[in-house]
Formats: C-alpha cells, structure tokens, sequence
C-alpha cells in the first residue's frame, strides 16, 4: 500500500481570493493519500518573510510574478522570490502564475528561473491545476496552453506539447495501440486519435506510420 504523503505549500499572490481559491482547488485533489498544508503571502515582503522565516522547508511554491515589492531587500516580483526559494530550498518545485503571456516574460521566467510549472492565468481552470499539481509532484515540467504555443511559434528545433501529448507519445512508444490508450490514462479514443493528428501535422507527417511518427516525436524533443 503506498504510504502517505504531507506537501508544504507556499502560495504567494496579491489577491487573497485566489490565494483561496488555489487552496480549495488543490485540497480536490483527488490522490487523498497526499495531504497539504498552506503557508500564504500577498506580497514581495511577506513573501521574503514567508522563506526566510519558515520553519519549514516548502515541497511546492505558487509564485505570481507582479505583485507589491519588498525595495529593502531588493525583491521587486516573483521571478524575484523563485531566485530566493532557489538558494534557500533548492528542492522547492516552482510554479509561476502570472497574466503576462507577451513573449518576454515567458523567454525572462524559463530563462531565469526555469520553474517546474509556468502558467498563464487566463489558461487556468480546475483541471488545469490539478493537472499541474499532480505533473510538478512527479518532477515533471507543467506548461500551460499559452507558454506551450509561444514556444511553438519561437522554436524551431523542438516542439513543445502537453502532459497528455506526452502520455500519449510515451504508451504509443511502448507499442501500445492508439484505441487502448484509454486503457492507461483518462482520455477518450476520439480525443487520442484527434490528438495524435494534431501532433502528425506539427511534425509534416501526416498519414505517417506511428514508428515512424515516434522516431520524429523524439528527434523533436516532444517525446522524454
């Protein structure tokens, strides 16, 4: 039987209604082995406070990036609190959640702070963040719809795709049929075969063979 697993969460947002509703969203999530508990801040400074004065040490940050700075200790965003939690709890797994889907700041945010998770709030629903919670719990990178297009469009030598692409891509790798991958993950035939297309035509490959399709997923980064 698997054991049971506590998760310290710090959630650092200026808006007290969605620090809330972060916090009603991730106690649904529906692993009930996994427990949570919350530490809050609503700006830079009960941010900075927030980590250095933590008795504990966090398993997972929500980070947003614009918020009241803290000019005393030179914390002007959140980008400035993931570079904080970096050196004061390297094992921390970062999530950004910001408004600003303009190209800078997703090149600024995975370039400086590389986080586990990079959201654009206005992608974000209930199963978003339980997606995003149960993909940065495995150590797995979580990019929202948003960050994943932008890097499309920037990129020409890898292709970005999604936690359920790359599900996908994994069991067709394994050789399991297409029809059966609702077998292993909660997605239904259409939306495999609508998904698998899709990815087909990022790659020029339409009406390829899956091996075929696999060997250039791979070439392309889109397969880990």
């Amino acid at each position: 039987m698997k054991m049971s697993q506590h998760i310290n969460v710090l959630i650092v947002d200026d808006h007290p209604f969605i620090i809330q509703g972060y916090k009603n969203v991730i106690n649904l999530f529906p692993n009930k082995k996994i427990t949570f508990s919350f530490t809050e801040a609503v700006d830079c400074q009960t941010g900075f406070n927030a980590i250095m004065n933590s008795d504990i040490a966090f398993d997972v940050a929500f980070l947003d990036i614009s918020m009241p700075t803290y000019e005393a200790m030179n914390i002007m965003s959140g980008e400035d609190l993931a570079l904080l939690l970096k050196k004061e709890m390297p094992n921390c797994k970062i999530v950004i959640l910001t408004m600003h889907a303009e190209s800078l700041k997703v090149e600024s945010v995975i370039a400086q702070i590389n986080p586990l998770g990079l959201i654009i709030k206005n992608d974000l629903t209930f199963e978003e963040m339980i997606l995003a919670i149960g993909t940065v719990l495995k150590d797995e990178k979580y990019y929202s719809q948003a960050v994943i297009t932008y890097l499309n469009q920037q990129q020409q030598e890898k292709i970005y795709v999604d936690v359920i692409d790359r599900q996908i891509l994994h069991y067709i790798n394994k050789g399991i049929d297409s029809e059966d991958i609702p077998l292993y993950i909660t997605i239904s035939s259409s939306n495999v075969r609508l998904r698998k297309e899709k990815m087909k035509d990022q790659l020029g490959m339409k009406g390829s063979k899956d091996s075929e399709f696999i060997v250039a997923a791979k070439a392309k980064g889109m397969l880990l």
